[in-house]
């Protein structure tokens, strides 16, 4: 195993205008991990409308995470989410099978959550496999 593929590039962006002592994304190799994330919008304030919206939300920044270290929805293997409402799960798997649908889906563990941070009603961990020949994408990271 060379240096570069254990080498650790991390981005310390966070959307939601927190600052804690973690990063956001880390690649090491071909393994990109996701810190917690939510469902904000690109101007910082939490999606609105339900856990469907905070869904779609906390996805769409997963994939912009992704993309930023190489990487994209369909590459991922594990998720882990919390609901801080277990009786949305209905909700949350329809908004869910919107992004995978039918296609290979990644592991997923769901957790109940008595409460998250920023009021938020659904949060993320995310574990993906990235090609080996896949750089670390346009952006930097």
């Amino acid at each position: 195993m060379s240096n570069q593929d254990t080498a650790r590039t991390t981005d310390t962006i966070i959307r939601d205008g927190a600052r804690g002592p973690y990063s956001t994304v880390i690649r090491v190799g071909d393994i990109v991990y996701l810190s917690g994330q939510g469902g904000f919008l690109p101007d910082g304030e939490r999606a609105i409308g339900g856990i469907i919206a905070e869904t779609h939300a906390t996805l769409d920044n997963v994939s912009e995470l992704l993309g930023r270290a190489g990487a994209s929805l369909s590459d991922l293997t594990q998720v882990t989410c919390y609901l801080v409402d277990i009786e949305e799960l209905v909700d949350f798997n329809s908004a869910w099978d919107e992004y995978f649908g039918d296609s290979p889906r990644p592991t997923r563990t769901t957790i109940a959550a008595a409460a998250l941070p920023f009021g938020l009603r659904l949060e993320m961990t995310c574990t993906a496999h990235v090609r080996a020949d896949t750089p670390h994408g346009g952006a930097s990271i």
